[in-house]
């Protein structure tokens, strides 16, 4: 996950944006800063979705074949 310091400074950014513009170091620091929070939301999503199991009304496991060879794949 990205440090609260750096989220800080990603809305001190896009605020600045708004109001004034930004300069070209400002616009290239906002893009990697952004590149990095993109990375770090996408990994976390994968592994919160790796790790769920569906079940329908009736109690019944459903997990889609394609993630339940990944989970396993993940334990072996």
């Amino acid at each position: 996950m990205l440090s609260k310091d750096k989220i800080a400074r990603i809305n001190e950014l896009a605020k600045k944006s708004k109001e004034s513009g930004l300069s070209e170091a400002e616009a290239k620091e906002q893009s990697k800063l952004r590149r990095e929070y993109l990375e770090s939301f996408r990994s976390s999503m994968k592994n919160t979705i790796e790790k769920v199991k569906v079940f329908d009304p009736n109690g019944d496991e459903v997990t889609p074949k394609k993630l339940r060879d990944l989970q396993n794949k993940r334990l072996h």
